[in-house]
């Protein structure tokens, strides 16, 4: 079959797509690819992950379980763990994660575990697109020689290769996967035009550029981006907790301003699985040709010391009643690393959980979206969510209430009212800060 003959399959609108790794970037691809009528087969090694898609359940809150039964019930996704059907599909979107290591260095183990897979199996015609977030020069660094002495074949060549960096806010309803505009960056000019082929008829908006280098570094400057005012208005917020003023209030005044203005919040820290990692995957890279991006370092390093601010705050708040952090029964509200989500990856909540528990406190934690701390690499605490009550009447059995994150589900000034002492990192209470009772922190 010729190159011009591989990419009609594309053309054709009858290609079937496999998607490897099903979470909270895998699954709403696989679901958008579905209801857009291509056939999609995922793949993934928890097996109770895919039982339960092929069930027609959902296995993540922001995705109802009737899109999940709709697209099984039509035929239009499948769910296995056995890598041998890779050989099905025509194209496959890595979406699997990419952490940082203990030395918070790239950890790309899990692509290269998926390349090698892909690479056993990998045949004339198809095309491979990397999802997971990664600094420039994975696809064409890591990825291609991967696929290629694995399998034989030549990339450009024999099957097509190319990034399109995934964009999943969860919670957002706004946008959606479908709506948020596609980056595409093909390996060669007939690699993105197979990838264009096949997500233009999925996506609103395609957008093409000239290399996976420029698609892989268009997704890191976009969190880099947030990360950097991030910690531009924690480092306000310090000032202005240290000169008695609001920031908050600052923020909204400034935000007034009709031109050359982006409102960011402060908090306890980053959360979600890029905003925190992204700017290192991206310091990495650039210390590979001898350059040190002292800028984006330093916010790191103020992001990164928010949650232990947050334990010392704790421990004024406390001192003020003349209570000490040892021994002191602490409830962290809401260990989601968003409000009105069940995803806790790098969650600032947890560093202050350990941080508060290595200062001797009793800690417990509510989260209406997370009855259990799931397993993580993040952490080994496997605390359970306790309930407040209707009446929020539990509160008052602890020395001290800290939120983290503002879930839209909690009565706020109930929950000061009931509350010994608050502190609060995320302006939820704002309104309702009765004397001394409420720090923000």
């Amino acid at each position: 079959m010729t190159e011009r003959d591989h990419l009609s399959v594309f053309k054709s609108g009858e290609a079937v797509f496999g998607v490897i790794g099903l979470g909270y970037v895998g699954l709403p691809l696989a679901l958008t690819f579905a209801e857009s009528g291509v056939r999609v087969l995922g793949f993934d090694i928890d097996e109770a992950k895919t039982a339960k898609l092929n069930a027609g359940v959902s296995y993540i809150r922001q995705i109802p379980s009737k899109r999940v039964a709709a697209a099984a019930e039509n035929g239009l996704l499948g769910a296995v763990t056995d890598f041998e059907r890779l050989a099905e599909v025509d194209a496959v979107a890595i979406c699997v994660p990419t952490p940082l290591d203990g030395h918070r260095q790239p950890d790309l183990s899990y692509v290269h575990a998926t390349s090698r897979e892909i690479a056993k199996r990998l045949r004339p015609g198809q095309l491979i697109i990397l999802e997971s977030t990664t600094y420039p020069g994975t696809t064409r660094e890591e990825i291609q020689p991967l696929l290629e002495e694995g399998s034989g074949l030549t990339a450009g060549k024999d099957f097509f290769l190319a990034f399109s960096p995934e964009r999943e806010d969860p919670g957002n309803k706004r946008f959606n996967t479908r709506t948020i505009p596609k980056v595409l960056g093909g390996l060669t000019p007939r690699c993105l035009e197979a990838a264009r082929a096949l997500y233009e008829p999925v996506f609103e908006r395609v957008v093409p550029v000239s290399s996976p280098e420029v698609a892989e570094l268009t997704k890191i400057f976009e969190n880099t981006f947030r990360g950097v005012n991030i910690a531009l208005v924690n480092e306000l917020k310090l000032l202005c907790l240290k000169m008695g003023l609001d920031v908050h209030e600052v923020i909204a005044a400034a935000n007034t301003k009709p031109f050359g203005f982006m409102a960011f919040w402060p908090g306890p820290g980053l959360g979600g699985h890029c905003i925190p990692i992204d700017p290192f995957y991206l310091t990495y890279k650039a210390h590979e040709y001898g350059m040190s991006t002292r800028f984006i370092e330093l916010s790191g390093e103020i992001n990164s010391a928010m949650p232990g601010y947050v334990v010392e705050r704790v421990a004024a708040a406390l001192n003020s009643r003349e209570k000490p952090l040892k021994g002191s029964r602490v409830l962290v509200l809401g260990i989601a690393y968003k409000p009105d989500i069940d995803d806790m990856r790098e969650s600032p909540a947890v560093p202050v959980m350990e941080g508060l528990i290595q200062r001797g406190a009793r800690v417990e934690y509510h989260d209406p979206f997370i009855p259990a701390m799931p397993a993580t690499r993040q952490t080994e605490l496997r605390l359970e969510s306790v309930e407040l009550g209707d009446d929020y009447a539990a509160l008052a059995d602890y020395d001290a209430v800290v939120i983290v994150t503002n879930h839209s589900t909690i009565d706020y000034p109930k929950l000061v009212e009931r509350s010994q002492l608050v502190v609060d990192t995320r302006n939820a209470t704002a309104g309702h800060r009765p004397g001394d009772k409420v720090w923000l922190a």
